[in-house]
């Protein structure tokens, strides 16, 4: 007796209608203050109107849209007074999440994110997927395994303030943010807390410097 062919597992478009603004945004397809048409989009993207809100109230939690009178969406436009405002306080707090997540990260997950921060920096093309990706995959790995998820949720809010700023900066930062994410990751593979917290307190103040050095 032939067996019955496995159903495949259905699309969440909720997760579908994210991915695909998100991108829209990261790419400047969608710009700081533009106001999100949710008709033109939902149909731009291959969904109906109830995916796109559930994806636009996911990214008004992540602080990347906003509402606007209590109805429409815009993305978030962010400022240089913002920006910089934001990494003070991250300089604070992501310092510390470094140093609380040494020991608790598993070895294969630093050798993954260290041999991924190798090859950005190592890489002779520039790709913005591959730099968010990796700037994701450091940062993320140590936020979400601090033990503090307070700091956790705060810090991930500001590095979605931060990454609006950024967009159009970015390629700039390939070398010297896989230099310092090197000097992140090879601290917590050695388990030296102080050198973790170090390590990120430098990176946090070269975004800083090359912001103030750089934009006008």
């Amino acid at each position: 007796m032939t067996a019955p062919a496995a159903k495949s597992s259905p699309v969440n478009l909720g997760n579908l209608a994210h991915e695909a603004l998100s991108d829209m945004i990261r790419h400047k397809r969608l710009r700081g203050g533009e106001a999100i048409v949710e008709a033109r989009l939902a149909e731009a993207i291959g969904v109906s109107r109830t995916p796109l809100r559930e994806a636009l109230q996911r990214l008004e939690g992540e602080g990347m849209v906003e509402k606007v009178g209590g109805r429409s969406y815009v993305v978030r436009r962010v400022d240089l007074g913002e920006y910089l405002k934001s990494l003070k306080v991250r300089a604070v707090l992501e310092p510390e999440a470094a140093a609380l997540a040494v020991d608790r990260i598993p070895g294969a997950q630093l050798a993954a994110v260290r041999q991924e921060a190798l090859g950005m920096l190592e890489a002779t093309a520039y790709h913005t997927d591959a730099h968010w990706r990796s700037d994701d995959n450091l940062h993320g790995m140590f936020i979400d395994r601090s033990g503090n998820e307070v700091m956790a949720r705060i810090l991930t809010q500001l590095r979605a303030t931060t990454r609006l700023f950024e967009i159009d900066r970015l390629k700039d930062r390939l070398k010297p943010d896989s230099r310092e994410h090197l000097a992140i990751v090879d601290a917590l593979i050695a388990g030296d807390a102080a050198k973790a917290h170090a390590a990120v307190a430098i990176h946090i103040r070269s975004l800083i410097d090359f912001a103030l050095a750089t934009v006008r």
